[in-house]
């Protein structure tokens, strides 16, 4: 009987990434087309019962780590009682949250209570009117006073993801570095992706990450590694010298993480993905009530994952070996 989550390329997994809704409030350019989505009906959601079952029975098989995602999780009602839910597994040690901030400032306290850990705030721009641009509707204010709710909370690390797009926010780096300079924050810029796009577009606002150094360069600032910073993900995390917090590098385009691949990804409606970028899924929902059956489906799925994503592939127009999803961000919770 296999004891682990290990795929056919001998990478482990321990982490689980599960969006709670495919829903949001916001319309953000690199998320969704503006005109918005078709959701899903909520009834076709997981229930918490549903959620909490299947970590339950990955937890077995060394689940440790559970990240909350949507669309925008904390428009799922009284999220607080997934995380008490989720924290109150034996074997689950780390269960974090990806918002856009939008409804964190009266939430952070209670989520933090239930037994959440760590945070990251989508934030794209710090201007006001960009980030309303950005977001198609969205207030920064809101998302500013969710992050001081975050920190006044004792969330540790409390994380901003910043996708660098040309000619639309690429101009920022440097403001987003001063932010780390008096306040523990962690700072992740992120490639923009070609998920969810059926043409070349995106092409146009790609942003090499190298473009962070070179802005820290041309104002003096010397940048040094940082050890430490708690999480899960792929980042390069650095530190101007002297600065009370970090910045994270993640090149999913550039220069993949996917030897090093740990998580698999629950969509809201019930469907395994072994890889972000495939289109390959597998559907929980018939092995609900089977903890043994739902072990073996997420092992069926881990023996198809592939070696890597080739998104690179897709930036320089080559041929890929496998088919692309045309789920959206916000339908894969990302």
């Amino acid at each position: 009987m296999q004891t682990t989550l290990e795929d056919r390329f001998h990478r482990v997994h321990d982490y689980l990434r599960i969006s709670v809704t495919d829903r949001c409030n916001l319309r953000c350019v690199y998320c969704m087309p503006e005109e918005g989505m078709e959701f899903e009906p909520e009834e076709n959601h997981l229930t918490f019962a549903q959620i909490a079952e299947v970590v339950r029975s990955l937890a077995v098989l060394g689940v440790r780590k559970i990240r909350l995602t949507g669309g925008e999780p904390l428009l799922r009602k009284n999220l607080e009682k997934l995380v008490s839910m989720l924290a109150g597994i034996p074997g689950i040690e780390d269960i974090a949250l990806t918002t856009n901030g939008m409804f964190l400032q009266k939430k952070a306290g209670m989520l933090k209570d239930a037994g959440l850990t760590r945070l990251n705030v989508s934030l794209d721009s710090l201007r006001p009117d960009r980030f309303a641009l950005i977001t198609r509707g969205g207030e920064i204010r809101r998302v500013l006073g969710g992050i001081d709710a975050a920190l006044e909370a004792g969330l540790d690390p409390v994380k901003l993801n910043v996708v660098l797009m040309k000619g639309i926010n690429d101009d920022e780096i440097e403001d987003f570095l001063k932010l780390t300079i008096g306040r523990k924050l962690n700072i992740r810029f992120i490639e923009y992706m070609p998920i969810g796009h059926d043409d070349d577009g995106w092409k146009k606002r790609y942003v090499s990450l190298e473009t962070v150094f070179e802005r820290a360069a041309r104002l003096g600032w010397k940048v040094e590694g940082a050890a430490g910073v708690t999480g899960n993900g792929p980042a390069e995390n650095h530190r101007l010298v002297g600065a009370a917090g970090t910045f994270g590098l993640i090149h999913p385009v550039s220069d993949h993480f996917c030897k090093s691949c740990n998580r698999l990804r629950l969509t809201a409606d019930g469907n395994i993905k072994p890889c972000l970028y495939w289109s390959d899924e597998f559907n929980v929902r018939s092995r609900l009530g089977d903890a043994e059956g739902i072990r073996q489906l997420f092992l069926q799925a881990l023996s198809i994952k592939p070696e890597t994503h080739e998104m690179a592939l897709a930036l320089n127009q080559a041929g890929q070996s496998h088919i692309p999803t045309a789920r959206r961000m916000s339908q894969i919770g990302g």
